[in-house]
């Protein structure tokens, strides 16, 4: 079932009225109905489900129920459901208030701050709502005025009728005038600062509750420019995109649309009556009526007569990710931009001895200093990549062990959410690399990579389809530790003749060592190679022979289009690359007759493992 009529949750705020249950139907007992939350997530008052398999339990059930698909690839950004949306009765004046944006709201409030905007259901002749000042102010002058009672004499108040629609960015001081009805669509926060409630008091007998220092450190003192009805639509901002739907029921009572997998739609009913459809299921609707369309829904249409906002969720303009590579030496935070340019970076010692908490809190302490640094809000970041060396359990965020940096069982993406609010994924090091070259490296022209990581051990990644090769078990690929060679060296994963015991950076410089009786670093062994020294000259030999074997191997299980040599030996790979070429041609299956896979150097270096993990 892909349509979902929500019941939404009432609020009995003191300034609200009763016209909600009267002309819009909402179900409520109580004497006043401000608000009525029709479509939420929030805590504070989520909308129920009345049909369907999920009769009776909650929107967030269903989508926790459903995964991450049912909202769509446009939400994978936001750590929970994007948006929320409600009618507002204002009987009476509502409080002159301000949110905040989402960089001061989850550090002071542990969650989003709020953008929202207003569709005006009607209006009693001559109200009018505050939007913003009427000149610009300082903040000297805006403390003042709340101290001495004098804020209105500088509010900007907007005269408003049936069908006006205002946008009202997080720091923009406003406040809805009474005999006024509302539908909102915001952000989903109930973050509000109040400067100004008219002297009421609350149920207890109290005044208000006001947040002066909170709003003076938000509030945006310079008059909005207010944008006339918007087109194509009527707000459109990285939370949400709202559109005004008319059937007049005479010359337009039909409309068409398709919901695709990049967005959920919600469709609120503002007048009118008619049915709508999906997939074989139709529904009836009426005034004050809310639906959920989950993505994917594929093609769905309403008749009748109404008026209707649609809400979905678009790509984000100029997006940043952030890529993190945590090293048994080094940590490494870049920012990489929807082009995948590495923007700004930064790199600084993991000193591993220490908790893998502390190395947790720094990176990410760190991370939103250098967004800071560079001016990118935080809500511009919609994602965090971390790669990390060993065996990784991606779905559940854990660090399952690493021996490089002395981790077991570490939920690494639950602690560095704490820190950061964003939507944290976290991989292997080595599919991270494999994974940026395949993006923005050597292999950005292919869609099935194999690279090999030749350092200090052996690491690997596969990218199938653009994808990292996970297989069905957590843990990815180690294309090192496949043995090469039967009962042959002792390899560090306690196994004997596997590739990393034979290629990595160790093994080499052991081999030159045991057979010379001196110890050359890389770049001597590489030039003595290419002058023709006959002793290392057979070393690099059996080097290939036994990098060639893995490679082979791997090939024959994968049939990828390219085989890329990153890690250190990258540097001088490609002295490499044409013996093991050979190799390929002569012992992949079907050799000559079948498909043998490009081979090259790594391109982006250190970088690879950054972009790698912000794209994840």
């Amino acid at each position: 079932m892909s349509i979902l009529k929500l019941k939404p949750t009432c609020k009995d705020y003191l300034w609200g009225g009763h016209r909600l249950v009267e002309e819009y139907g909402i179900e409520y007992d109580g004497s006043v109905c401000a608000e009525a939350w029709e479509l939420s997530c929030h805590p504070d008052g989520p909308s129920v489900i009345e049909n369907g398999p999920y009769k009776g339990k909650t929107l967030f059930e269903y989508i926790k129920a459903e995964g991450p698909d049912a909202l769509g690839s446009h939400c994978r950004r936001f750590r929970e459901f994007p948006v929320l949306a409600k009618f507002i009765d204002a009987k009476e004046n509502l409080s002159v208030q301000v949110h905040p944006g989402n960089g001061f709201a989850l550090k002071n409030e542990g969650q989003y701050g709020k953008t929202e905007m207003w569709y005006v259901l009607d209006a009693e002749e001559g109200a009018f709502l505050y939007y913003g000042f009427n000149r610009e102010i300082s903040k000297e002058e805006f403390a003042k005025r709340i101290a001495e009672d004098t804020l209105l004499e500088v509010l900007n108040a907007v005269p408003v009728k049936k069908g006006d629609a205002l946008f009202i960015e997080s720091g923009t001081l406003h406040a809805i005038g009474k005999g006024i009805l509302i539908a909102e669509i915001q952000q989903n926060s109930n973050v509000t600062y109040r400067v100004y409630d008219y002297g009421r008091v609350g149920k207890d007998g109290k005044k208000r509750d006001l947040h002066i220092e909170k709003a003076l450190a938000v509030t945006n003192t310079v008059p909005i420019v207010r944008n006339g009805a918007g087109y194509p639509h009527i707000a459109d901002c990285d939370y949400f995109t709202v559109d005004k739907l008319n059937l007049d029921g005479v010359l337009t009572c039909r409309m068409q649309g398709n919901v695709s997998d990049k967005s959920f739609l919600s469709i609120l009913i503002l007048d009118g009556e008619g049915k709508i459809s999906n997939e074989g299921q139709e529904l009836s609707y009426r005034k004050g009526d809310s639906f959920f369309l989950s993505a994917g829904s594929g093609d769905w249409q309403i008749e009748g007569a109404c008026d209707a906002l649609l809400t979905t969720i678009r790509e984000k303009a100029s997006p940043v990710r952030v890529g993190i590579n945590i090293g048994s030496s080094n940590v490494q935070i870049g920012l990489v931009n929807d082009q995948q340019h590495l923007i700004a970076e930064l790199k600084y010692p993991t000193e591993a001895k220490r908790p893998a908490s502390e190395i947790i809190k720094e990176a990410a302490k760190k991370t939103l200093k250098l967004l800071d640094e560079n001016n990118i809000p935080l809500d511009q970041c919609i994602g965090v990549g971390v790669g990390v060396p060993g065996t990784v359990d991606r779905k559940s965020g854990t660090v399952i062990y690493s021996n490089n940096i002395r981790w077991e069982n570490v939920l690494l993406t639950k602690e560095l959410e704490k820190i950061i609010p964003c939507p944290v994924r976290i991989a292997n090091d080595a599919d991270c690399a494999a994974l940026g070259e395949a993006i923005a490296g050597a292999g950005k022209e292919f869609s099935d990579v194999v690279m090999f990581t030749l350092g200090n051990g052996v690491g690997g990644g596969i990218i199938l389809n653009g994808n990292v090769f996970e297989g069905g078990m957590m843990g990815g690929s180690e294309v090192g530790h496949q043995v090469i060679k039967a009962s042959g060296r002792q390899c560090t994963c306690g196994r004997k003749g596997c590739l990393e015991a034979y290629v990595s950076v160790p093994a080499l410089l052991s081999s030159v060592s045991e057979k010379l009786g001196k110890e050359l670093t890389l770049e001597e062994i590489f030039e003595r190679g290419d002058s023709g020294d006959k002793e290392i000259s057979e070393i690099l030999e059996q080097y290939c022979q036994m990098l060639g074997q893995g490679i082979v191997n791997i090939v024959n299980m994968f049939r990828p289009q390219l085989i890329l040599i990153g890690g250190w030996i990258s540097k001088y790979g490609q002295s490499l690359i044409p013996r093991l070429k050979e190799i390929m041609t002569d012992e992949a299956f079907g050799g000559d007759h079948g498909m043998i896979p490009e081979i090259a150097v790594a391109e982006l270096g250190e970088d690879a493992g950054i972009i790698g993990a912000a794209n994840l």
